[in-house]
């Protein structure tokens, strides 16, 4: 699988509504929303590329209160850390969010995640 079908795999043991970028509306929380958001590009000196790729993925948990969207997003963190189809580390510590158009609140963090380039 690719790097994105794992990550996927890996965020729905936790929730099973993942969606790419952004969700539906009126999607029911919790859920959860990915993006790439950079990652270092690796090339071989005669420019082929290695089997595995590496991402910074932003990923951010929706509920209805600060508390479920933070313990969605630590419960995230241990299974990405703990993936043997991924190795994933944290950038930062997760960052509150909102969203004033349906009030709910989230919680957001960076991961470093190297993956399967197919």
């Amino acid at each position: 699988m690719s790097l994105e079908e794992d990550l996927v795999a890996a965020l729905r043991t936790q929730c099973p509504r993942v969606f790419p970028m952004t969700a539906p509306y009126d999607t029911p929380t919790p859920y959860v929303v990915w993006q790439h958001v950079g990652g270092e590009p690796i090339r071989f000196l005669d420019n082929s590329a290695p089997p595995t790729r590496h991402a910074d993925i932003q990923i951010t948990a929706w509920a209805t209160t600060p508390k479920a969207a933070l313990d969605l997003l630590r419960g995230i963190e241990e299974t990405l850390c703990a993936s043997t189809a991924l190795q994933a580390s944290p950038r930062a510590e997760p960052t509150s969010a909102y969203d004033d158009g349906d009030e709910l609140t989230g919680a957001l963090q960076t991961f470093s995640v190297w993956g399967a380039r197919t």
